[in-house]
Protein backbone atom coordinates (compact mmCIF):
# COMPACT_ATOMS: atom_id res chain seq x y z
CA UNK A 1 0.00 0.00 0.00
CA UNK A 2 2.65 2.51 0.65
CA UNK A 3 5.08 2.62 -2.30
CA UNK A 4 6.64 5.56 -1.55
CA UNK A 5 8.39 5.43 1.65
CA UNK A 6 11.00 3.02 0.95
CA UNK A 7 11.25 3.75 -2.25
CA UNK A 8 8.66 4.74 -1.05
CA UNK A 9 8.26 2.13 1.02
CA UNK A 10 4.85 2.72 -0.11
CA UNK A 11 5.00 1.63 -3.53
CA UNK A 12 1.65 1.06 -3.91
CA UNK A 13 -1.31 1.29 -1.96
CA UNK A 14 -1.32 3.36 0.16
CA UNK A 15 1.91 3.91 1.73
CA UNK A 16 3.16 1.46 -1.31
CA UNK A 17 2.93 1.43 0.01
CA UNK A 18 5.89 0.01 -1.67
CA UNK A 19 8.46 -0.49 1.01
CA UNK A 20 11.34 -3.00 0.36
CA UNK A 21 11.55 -4.95 3.10
CA UNK A 22 13.90 -7.62 2.12
CA UNK A 23 16.39 -9.72 4.28
CA UNK A 24 18.48 -7.59 6.36
CA UNK A 25 20.19 -4.29 5.80
CA UNK A 26 19.07 -0.73 6.49
CA UNK A 27 17.75 1.72 3.62
CA UNK A 28 19.32 4.92 4.02
CA UNK A 29 18.42 8.00 1.91
CA UNK A 30 20.12 11.34 2.43
CA UNK A 31 20.62 13.76 -0.23
CA UNK A 32 20.90 17.97 -0.51
CA UNK A 33 17.55 18.39 -0.05
CA UNK A 34 18.85 19.32 3.24
CA UNK A 35 17.84 15.92 5.70
CA UNK A 36 18.51 12.43 6.63
CA UNK A 37 15.62 11.11 4.86
CA UNK A 38 15.42 7.84 6.50
CA UNK A 39 17.24 4.91 7.98
CA UNK A 40 15.14 2.01 8.07
CA UNK A 41 15.67 -1.83 8.45
CA UNK A 42 15.82 -3.81 5.52
CA UNK A 43 13.45 -5.97 6.20
CA UNK A 44 10.55 -3.08 6.07
CA UNK A 45 12.27 -1.03 3.69
CA UNK A 46 12.93 -3.30 0.53
CA UNK A 47 8.76 -4.13 0.61
CA UNK A 48 7.75 -0.99 2.57
CA UNK A 49 9.55 0.66 -0.17
CA UNK A 50 6.39 -0.68 -1.82
CA UNK A 51 4.57 -0.02 0.95
CA UNK A 52 6.11 3.11 1.95
CA UNK A 53 7.66 4.06 -0.96
CA UNK A 54 6.13 7.52 -0.96
CA UNK A 55 8.20 8.71 2.01
CA UNK A 56 11.32 7.66 0.46
CA UNK A 57 11.53 7.84 -3.02
CA UNK A 58 9.00 10.62 -3.29
CA UNK A 59 11.80 12.58 -1.18
CA UNK A 60 14.34 10.58 -2.16
CA UNK A 61 17.50 11.33 -4.40
CA UNK A 62 17.07 13.48 -7.39
CA UNK A 63 18.86 10.39 -9.30
CA UNK A 64 15.13 8.88 -10.42
CA UNK A 65 14.34 11.99 -12.24
CA UNK A 66 12.79 11.00 -15.74
CA UNK A 67 15.54 12.28 -18.14
CA UNK A 68 18.30 10.23 -17.53
CA UNK A 69 21.57 9.20 -19.91
CA UNK A 70 24.08 6.73 -19.18
CA UNK A 71 27.31 7.63 -19.26
CA UNK A 72 31.03 6.73 -17.51
CA UNK A 73 33.26 8.60 -15.63
CA UNK A 74 36.53 6.69 -14.05
CA UNK A 75 37.42 9.84 -11.62
CA UNK A 76 33.48 9.61 -10.44
CA UNK A 77 33.81 6.04 -9.83
CA UNK A 78 36.60 6.27 -7.95
CA UNK A 79 35.96 8.91 -5.59
CA UNK A 80 32.55 6.74 -4.68
CA UNK A 81 34.89 3.74 -4.28
CA UNK A 82 37.10 5.52 -1.83
CA UNK A 83 34.46 7.09 0.23
CA UNK A 84 33.24 3.32 0.57
CA UNK A 85 36.05 2.19 1.56
CA UNK A 86 36.45 5.33 4.46
CA UNK A 87 33.56 4.09 5.92
CA UNK A 88 34.29 0.67 6.00
CA UNK A 89 37.81 1.81 7.88
CA UNK A 90 35.73 4.16 10.24
CA UNK A 91 37.13 7.49 9.04
CA UNK A 92 33.76 9.29 9.64
CA UNK A 93 36.22 12.77 8.83
CA UNK A 94 37.85 11.73 5.92
CA UNK A 95 33.85 10.41 4.10
CA UNK A 96 32.37 13.71 5.28
CA UNK A 97 35.15 15.74 3.82
CA UNK A 98 33.98 14.62 0.59
CA UNK A 99 30.23 16.06 1.03
CA UNK A 100 29.00 19.18 -0.24
CA UNK A 101 28.35 21.89 1.96
CA UNK A 102 25.01 20.83 2.35
CA UNK A 103 25.40 17.11 3.30
CA UNK A 104 28.60 18.08 5.84
CA UNK A 105 25.75 19.31 7.81
CA UNK A 106 23.06 17.28 6.95
CA UNK A 107 25.59 14.36 7.86
CA UNK A 108 28.69 15.09 10.11
CA UNK A 109 31.00 12.64 11.14
CA UNK A 110 29.07 11.73 13.78
CA UNK A 111 26.16 11.43 12.37
CA UNK A 112 27.51 9.19 9.89
CA UNK A 113 28.68 7.02 12.16
CA UNK A 114 25.95 6.52 13.83
CA UNK A 115 23.83 5.30 10.52
CA UNK A 116 27.10 3.35 9.32
CA UNK A 117 26.71 1.97 12.62
CA UNK A 118 22.67 0.88 12.05
CA UNK A 119 23.63 -0.46 8.66
CA UNK A 120 26.72 -2.82 9.85
CA UNK A 121 24.03 -3.74 12.52
CA UNK A 122 21.58 -4.90 9.88
CA UNK A 123 23.75 -6.35 7.20
CA UNK A 124 26.90 -7.50 8.98
CA UNK A 125 30.14 -5.86 8.26
CA UNK A 126 31.16 -5.30 4.54
CA UNK A 127 32.76 -7.69 2.92
CA UNK A 128 33.66 -5.74 -0.78
CA UNK A 129 32.55 -3.70 -3.42
CA UNK A 130 31.04 -5.63 -7.01
CA UNK A 131 29.23 -4.38 -9.78
CA UNK A 132 29.50 -0.38 -10.67
CA UNK A 133 27.76 1.71 -12.65
CA UNK A 134 27.28 5.07 -13.63
CA UNK A 135 24.61 7.49 -14.81
CA UNK A 136 24.74 11.12 -16.07
CA UNK A 137 21.40 13.57 -14.60
CA UNK A 138 22.10 17.11 -15.43
CA UNK A 139 25.62 18.11 -14.44
CA UNK A 140 25.30 15.12 -11.75
CA UNK A 141 26.41 11.72 -11.90
CA UNK A 142 25.17 8.92 -9.54
CA UNK A 143 27.25 5.88 -9.06
CA UNK A 144 25.77 2.90 -8.20
CA UNK A 145 28.35 -0.06 -6.43
CA UNK A 146 26.90 -3.41 -5.58
CA UNK A 147 28.31 -3.81 -1.73
CA UNK A 148 28.13 -7.21 -0.73
CA UNK A 149 28.12 -7.18 3.23
CA UNK A 150 27.88 -10.52 5.34
CA UNK A 151 24.51 -10.92 5.46
CA UNK A 152 23.00 -9.32 2.70
CA UNK A 153 23.88 -7.30 -0.62
CA UNK A 154 22.99 -3.40 -1.35
CA UNK A 155 23.72 -1.20 -3.75
CA UNK A 156 24.58 2.28 -2.60
CA UNK A 157 24.01 5.32 -4.50
CA UNK A 158 26.04 8.00 -4.38
CA UNK A 159 25.31 10.99 -6.32
CA UNK A 160 27.79 13.81 -7.28
CA UNK A 161 27.63 17.45 -8.00
CA UNK A 162 29.16 19.29 -11.00
CA UNK A 163 32.35 19.85 -9.04
CA UNK A 164 32.67 16.11 -7.83
CA UNK A 165 31.54 16.15 -4.35
CA UNK A 166 29.02 13.88 -2.63
CA UNK A 167 25.59 15.55 -2.51
CA UNK A 168 23.48 12.54 -2.49
CA UNK A 169 23.80 8.98 -0.70
CA UNK A 170 21.82 5.87 -0.95
CA UNK A 171 21.93 2.49 0.47
CA UNK A 172 19.12 -0.17 -0.43
CA UNK A 173 18.61 -3.75 -0.96
CA UNK A 174 19.64 -4.82 -4.52
CA UNK A 175 16.69 -5.82 -6.67
CA UNK A 176 16.89 -9.49 -8.13
CA UNK A 177 17.69 -9.07 -12.14
CA UNK A 178 14.18 -11.34 -13.04
CA UNK A 179 12.69 -10.17 -16.22
CA UNK A 180 8.92 -9.59 -16.34
CA UNK A 181 7.14 -12.16 -18.01
CA UNK A 182 3.50 -11.18 -19.48
CA UNK A 183 0.32 -13.78 -18.27
CA UNK A 184 -1.28 -16.03 -20.74
CA UNK A 185 -4.08 -14.48 -21.09
CA UNK A 186 -2.73 -11.47 -23.13
CA UNK A 187 -3.77 -11.49 -27.04
CA UNK A 188 -0.92 -9.21 -28.11
CA UNK A 189 -2.46 -9.12 -31.46
CA UNK A 190 -5.39 -7.90 -30.28
CA UNK A 191 -4.23 -4.28 -29.48
CA UNK A 192 -1.70 -1.55 -30.24
CA UNK A 193 0.14 1.08 -27.99
CA UNK A 194 0.91 4.32 -28.62
CA UNK A 195 2.81 7.18 -26.58
CA UNK A 196 0.79 9.93 -24.80
CA UNK A 197 1.32 12.97 -23.27
CA UNK A 198 -0.62 13.69 -20.07
CA UNK A 199 -1.32 16.94 -19.16
CA UNK A 200 -1.77 20.42 -20.50
CA UNK A 201 0.61 22.33 -18.40
CA UNK A 202 4.31 21.98 -19.55
CA UNK A 203 5.55 22.01 -15.93
CA UNK A 204 4.08 18.81 -15.03
CA UNK A 205 3.21 17.36 -17.98
CA UNK A 206 4.25 13.62 -17.58
CA UNK A 207 4.84 10.39 -20.73
CA UNK A 208 2.24 7.89 -20.90
CA UNK A 209 0.77 5.17 -22.80
CA UNK A 210 -2.78 4.19 -24.17
CA UNK A 211 -2.93 0.69 -25.08
CA UNK A 212 -5.54 0.56 -27.85
CA UNK A 213 -7.84 -2.33 -28.71
CA UNK A 214 -7.61 -2.50 -32.92
CA UNK A 215 -10.69 -2.28 -34.15
CA UNK A 216 -12.70 1.18 -35.52
CA UNK A 217 -14.12 2.30 -31.47
CA UNK A 218 -15.34 3.96 -29.91
CA UNK A 219 -13.81 2.14 -27.15
CA UNK A 220 -14.56 2.55 -23.32
CA UNK A 221 -11.70 3.42 -21.70
CA UNK A 222 -9.59 3.53 -18.02
CA UNK A 223 -7.34 5.82 -16.56
CA UNK A 224 -4.69 3.60 -13.91
CA UNK A 225 -3.79 5.60 -11.13
CA UNK A 226 -0.58 4.59 -9.30
CA UNK A 227 -0.32 3.50 -5.74
CA UNK A 228 1.98 5.70 -3.27
CA UNK A 229 5.43 6.50 -4.18
CA UNK A 230 7.13 7.34 -7.38
CA UNK A 231 6.02 4.64 -9.61
CA UNK A 232 6.56 4.34 -13.09
CA UNK A 233 3.75 3.93 -15.72
CA UNK A 234 3.93 0.09 -15.07
CA UNK A 235 3.90 0.32 -11.10
CA UNK A 236 6.67 -1.89 -11.31
CA UNK A 237 8.13 -3.81 -8.33
CA UNK A 238 10.96 -6.22 -8.82
CA UNK A 239 9.80 -8.26 -11.45
CA UNK A 240 6.13 -7.84 -11.22
CA UNK A 241 4.23 -5.00 -13.55
CA UNK A 242 0.93 -5.12 -12.73
CA UNK A 243 -0.41 -2.00 -14.49
CA UNK A 244 1.08 -3.90 -17.38
CA UNK A 245 -1.33 -6.59 -16.82
CA UNK A 246 -4.01 -4.63 -16.60
CA UNK A 247 -3.24 -2.17 -19.77
CA UNK A 248 -2.88 -5.07 -22.03
CA UNK A 249 -5.37 -7.82 -20.65
CA UNK A 250 -8.55 -5.13 -20.40
CA UNK A 251 -6.91 -4.39 -24.75
CA UNK A 252 -7.10 -7.66 -24.91
CA UNK A 253 -11.07 -7.72 -23.85
CA UNK A 254 -11.61 -4.48 -25.96
CA UNK A 255 -11.12 -2.23 -23.36
CA UNK A 256 -8.39 1.09 -24.05
CA UNK A 257 -6.37 2.17 -20.92
CA UNK A 258 -4.08 4.45 -20.01
CA UNK A 259 -1.02 4.21 -17.79
CA UNK A 260 1.44 7.22 -17.34
CA UNK A 261 4.69 7.91 -15.27
CA UNK A 262 4.02 9.16 -11.77
CA UNK A 263 4.86 12.83 -11.29
CA UNK A 264 6.88 12.14 -8.14
CA UNK A 265 9.07 9.59 -10.21
CA UNK A 266 9.44 11.85 -13.29
CA UNK A 267 10.23 14.79 -11.73
CA UNK A 268 11.92 13.89 -8.89
CA UNK A 269 14.50 16.66 -8.27
CA UNK A 270 11.75 19.38 -8.47
CA UNK A 271 9.56 17.41 -5.55
CA UNK A 272 12.59 16.98 -3.93
CA UNK A 273 12.73 21.60 -3.93
CA UNK A 274 9.05 21.55 -3.03
CA UNK A 275 8.84 18.33 -0.71
CA UNK A 276 7.85 20.40 2.33
CA UNK A 277 4.66 21.31 0.80
CA UNK A 278 3.94 18.15 -0.91
CA UNK A 279 0.07 17.02 -0.57
CA UNK A 280 -2.00 14.10 -2.02
CA UNK A 281 -3.43 16.31 -4.47
CA UNK A 282 -0.07 17.07 -6.04
CA UNK A 283 1.47 13.72 -5.53
CA UNK A 284 -1.50 12.07 -7.48
CA UNK A 285 -5.21 13.88 -7.75
CA UNK A 286 -4.19 16.67 -10.13
CA UNK A 287 -2.00 14.25 -12.45
CA UNK A 288 -4.91 11.63 -12.44
CA UNK A 289 -7.50 14.41 -13.78
CA UNK A 290 -5.61 15.35 -16.26
CA UNK A 291 -5.46 11.59 -17.53
CA UNK A 292 -9.04 11.64 -18.24
CA UNK A 293 -8.83 15.13 -20.04
CA UNK A 294 -6.09 13.23 -21.98
CA UNK A 295 -8.62 10.08 -23.41
CA UNK A 296 -10.94 12.62 -23.81
CA UNK A 297 -9.47 14.31 -26.85
CA UNK A 298 -8.68 11.11 -28.56
CA UNK A 299 -11.20 10.01 -31.21
CA UNK A 300 -11.24 6.31 -30.93
CA UNK A 301 -12.43 6.60 -27.41
CA UNK A 302 -16.08 6.72 -25.89
CA UNK A 303 -16.58 9.47 -24.65
CA UNK A 304 -19.20 9.04 -22.22
CA UNK A 305 -17.79 5.69 -20.80
CA UNK A 306 -14.08 6.83 -19.64
CA UNK A 307 -13.61 4.95 -16.14
CA UNK A 308 -10.89 5.84 -14.09
CA UNK A 309 -9.13 2.81 -11.53
CA UNK A 310 -7.13 3.27 -8.46
CA UNK A 311 -4.59 1.26 -6.38
CA UNK A 312 -3.80 1.48 -3.00
CA UNK A 313 -3.13 5.38 -2.23
CA UNK A 314 -4.58 5.97 -5.73
CA UNK A 315 -8.16 3.89 -4.74
CA UNK A 316 -8.41 5.20 -1.10
CA UNK A 317 -8.10 8.91 -3.39
CA UNK A 318 -10.89 7.64 -5.48
CA UNK A 319 -13.54 9.46 -3.87
CA UNK A 320 -12.04 12.87 -4.69
CA UNK A 321 -10.40 12.37 -7.96
CA UNK A 322 -14.01 11.25 -9.18
CA UNK A 323 -15.60 14.54 -7.27
CA UNK A 324 -13.39 16.98 -9.36
CA UNK A 325 -14.73 15.45 -12.99
CA UNK A 326 -18.38 14.25 -13.32
CA UNK A 327 -17.59 13.43 -16.68
CA UNK A 328 -15.96 10.11 -15.06
CA UNK A 329 -18.55 6.99 -16.05
CA UNK A 330 -17.48 4.84 -12.91
CA UNK A 331 -15.09 3.98 -10.76
CA UNK A 332 -12.71 0.88 -9.95
CA UNK A 333 -11.21 0.48 -6.43
CA UNK A 334 -8.42 -2.11 -6.08
CA UNK A 335 -6.70 -2.44 -2.43
CA UNK A 336 -7.93 0.90 -1.55
CA UNK A 337 -7.42 2.00 2.02
CA UNK A 338 -10.66 2.88 4.19
CA UNK A 339 -8.80 3.80 7.01
CA UNK A 340 -6.48 6.97 8.05
CA UNK A 341 -2.98 6.32 6.65
CA UNK A 342 -1.11 6.81 9.93
CA UNK A 343 -2.85 3.97 11.52
CA UNK A 344 -2.54 1.56 8.29
CA UNK A 345 1.29 2.50 8.99
CA UNK A 346 1.49 1.81 12.01
CA UNK A 347 -0.59 -1.84 11.55
CA UNK A 348 2.19 -2.95 8.49
CA UNK A 349 5.15 -1.75 10.82
CA UNK A 350 3.65 -4.08 13.56
CA UNK A 351 2.92 -6.92 11.20
CA UNK A 352 6.41 -6.78 9.14
CA UNK A 353 7.96 -6.79 12.26
CA UNK A 354 6.10 -9.89 13.80
CA UNK A 355 7.66 -11.50 10.45
CA UNK A 356 11.40 -11.19 11.36
CA UNK A 357 10.84 -10.93 15.27
CA UNK A 358 10.24 -13.44 18.44
CA UNK A 359 8.09 -12.68 20.83
CA UNK A 360 9.74 -10.30 23.60
CA UNK A 361 11.78 -8.98 20.74
CA UNK A 362 12.42 -5.08 21.12
CA UNK A 363 9.58 -3.39 20.19
CA UNK A 364 11.30 0.33 19.81
CA UNK A 365 10.63 0.50 16.34
CA UNK A 366 7.15 -0.15 16.19
CA UNK A 367 7.02 2.35 19.35
CA UNK A 368 8.63 5.05 17.27
CA UNK A 369 6.19 4.80 14.62
CA UNK A 370 3.69 4.68 16.96
CA UNK A 371 4.75 8.04 18.72
CA UNK A 372 4.90 9.70 15.32
CA UNK A 373 1.58 8.58 14.14
CA UNK A 374 0.52 10.25 17.55
CA UNK A 375 1.76 13.53 16.23
CA UNK A 376 -0.12 13.10 13.20
CA UNK A 377 -3.41 12.88 14.91
CA UNK A 378 -2.64 16.21 17.26
CA UNK A 379 -4.77 18.28 17.06
CA UNK A 380 -1.78 20.67 16.73
CA UNK A 381 0.03 19.24 13.83
CA UNK A 382 0.61 22.55 11.53
CA UNK A 383 2.81 23.17 8.52
CA UNK A 384 5.70 24.00 10.79
CA UNK A 385 5.81 20.41 12.48
CA UNK A 386 9.46 19.05 11.20
CA UNK A 387 8.75 16.15 8.47
CA UNK A 388 12.11 14.31 10.74
CA UNK A 389 8.79 14.09 13.43
CA UNK A 390 6.20 12.41 11.26
CA UNK A 391 6.19 8.86 9.47
CA UNK A 392 8.79 7.86 7.25
CA UNK A 393 9.83 11.80 7.43
CA UNK A 394 6.42 12.82 5.33
CA UNK A 395 5.85 16.64 5.66
CA UNK A 396 3.01 17.65 8.01
CA UNK A 397 1.35 19.11 5.02
CA UNK A 398 0.62 15.70 3.08
CA UNK A 399 -0.87 14.45 6.58
CA UNK A 400 -2.91 17.96 6.38
CA UNK A 401 -4.12 17.69 3.06
CA UNK A 402 -5.28 13.81 4.68
CA UNK A 403 -6.95 14.89 7.87
CA UNK A 404 -10.59 14.27 8.50
CA UNK A 405 -10.55 12.52 5.13
CA UNK A 406 -12.97 9.40 5.20
CA UNK A 407 -13.13 7.69 1.80
CA UNK A 408 -15.85 5.43 2.84
CA UNK A 409 -17.66 8.16 3.56
CA UNK A 410 -16.78 10.60 1.00
CA UNK A 411 -17.79 7.83 -1.45
CA UNK A 412 -21.15 7.68 -0.34
CA UNK A 413 -21.46 10.85 -2.64
CA UNK A 414 -19.99 9.47 -5.69
CA UNK A 415 -23.18 9.24 -8.31
CA UNK A 416 -21.31 7.24 -10.61
CA UNK A 417 -21.06 3.05 -10.32
CA UNK A 418 -18.19 1.51 -8.15
CA UNK A 419 -16.39 -1.94 -8.37
CA UNK A 420 -14.59 -2.13 -5.10
CA UNK A 421 -11.81 -5.54 -5.40
CA UNK A 422 -9.89 -6.40 -2.54
CA UNK A 423 -7.39 -9.14 -1.87
CA UNK A 424 -7.72 -11.99 0.97
CA UNK A 425 -3.70 -12.32 1.24
CA UNK A 426 -3.25 -8.31 1.69
CA UNK A 427 -1.43 -7.28 4.40
CA UNK A 428 -0.68 -3.73 3.48
CA UNK A 429 -4.60 -2.89 3.00
CA UNK A 430 -6.87 -5.37 5.08
CA UNK A 431 -10.22 -6.96 5.67
CA UNK A 432 -10.75 -4.19 7.87
CA UNK A 433 -10.43 -1.76 4.49
CA UNK A 434 -12.96 -3.71 2.42
CA UNK A 435 -15.59 -3.81 5.21
CA UNK A 436 -14.73 -0.08 5.36
CA UNK A 437 -15.97 0.40 1.95
CA UNK A 438 -18.89 -2.67 2.13
CA UNK A 439 -20.36 -0.93 5.54
CA UNK A 440 -20.21 2.54 4.25
CA UNK A 441 -21.73 1.63 0.80
CA UNK A 442 -24.21 -0.93 1.76
CA UNK A 443 -27.40 0.92 0.55
CA UNK A 444 -25.97 1.73 -2.52
CA UNK A 445 -27.29 -0.08 -5.38
CA UNK A 446 -24.68 0.43 -8.25
CA UNK A 447 -21.54 -0.64 -6.37
CA UNK A 448 -20.27 -4.23 -6.93
CA UNK A 449 -17.66 -5.76 -4.17
CA UNK A 450 -15.25 -8.81 -5.07
CA UNK A 451 -13.39 -10.31 -2.68
CA UNK A 452 -10.44 -12.48 -3.89
CA UNK A 453 -9.05 -14.83 -1.12
CA UNK A 454 -5.76 -16.16 -2.52
CA UNK A 455 -4.54 -13.00 -4.01
CA UNK A 456 -2.00 -10.44 -2.78
CA UNK A 457 -1.37 -6.26 -2.83
CA UNK A 458 -0.60 -6.98 -6.48
CA UNK A 459 -3.42 -9.13 -7.25
CA UNK A 460 -1.32 -12.20 -7.74
CA UNK A 461 -1.94 -15.40 -6.26
CA UNK A 462 -0.47 -17.15 -3.63
CA UNK A 463 -0.61 -19.51 -0.85
CA UNK A 464 0.06 -19.03 3.03
CA UNK A 465 0.63 -15.78 5.07
CA UNK A 466 2.14 -12.81 2.63
CA UNK A 467 5.03 -11.28 3.53
CA UNK A 468 7.40 -8.77 1.37
CA UNK A 469 9.32 -10.94 -0.10
CA UNK A 470 6.71 -12.18 -2.76
CA UNK A 471 6.89 -8.76 -4.68
CA UNK A 472 10.60 -10.72 -5.33
CA UNK A 473 8.46 -13.41 -6.95
CA UNK A 474 7.52 -13.09 -10.58
CA UNK A 475 4.01 -13.19 -10.82
CA UNK A 476 0.93 -11.36 -12.65
CA UNK A 477 -2.27 -9.83 -11.74
CA UNK A 478 -4.72 -12.86 -11.65
CA UNK A 479 -7.04 -13.60 -14.86
CA UNK A 480 -10.24 -14.06 -13.13
CA UNK A 481 -9.48 -10.11 -11.47
CA UNK A 482 -9.05 -8.79 -15.52
CA UNK A 483 -12.45 -10.39 -16.56
CA UNK A 484 -14.05 -8.84 -13.44
CA UNK A 485 -13.10 -5.67 -14.47
CA UNK A 486 -13.80 -6.07 -17.55
CA UNK A 487 -17.10 -7.25 -17.66
CA UNK A 488 -17.94 -4.62 -15.08
CA UNK A 489 -16.42 -2.10 -17.84
CA UNK A 490 -18.41 -3.58 -20.96
CA UNK A 491 -22.00 -3.67 -18.53
CA UNK A 492 -21.92 0.35 -17.58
Amino acid sequence: MFHWIARFRFRNGCLRGKVDYHKRGCCLAVSSSRRILSVVRVDAMKKWGYIFCIMFFLFGLASCSGEQSKGSSSETIKIAQQFIELLQKGDMVGAANMFDATMKTALPPDKLQEVWNQVKTQCGDLKSQNEMRVEKIGNSEVVYISCAFEKTALEAKVVFDSRQRISGLWFAPKQPNVEYKSPAYIKHEEFVERPVTVGDDKEWELPGTLTLPKGKGPFPALVLVHGSGPQDRDETIGPNKPFKDLAWGLASQGIAVLRYEKRTKYYTARIVRMSERMTVKDETIDDALEAVKTLRKIPEIDQKRIFVLGHSLGGMLIPRIAKGNSDIAGVVILAGTTRPLEDVILDQTAYLFSLKNQPGADQSPVEKIRAQVAKVKDKNLSSETPASELPFSIPASYWLDLRDYKPAEAAKHLTQPMLILQGGRDYQVTYLDYDGWKEALVDKKNVTFKLYPKLNHLFVEGEGKSSPDEYDKPGNVAEIVVEDIAAWVKAQ
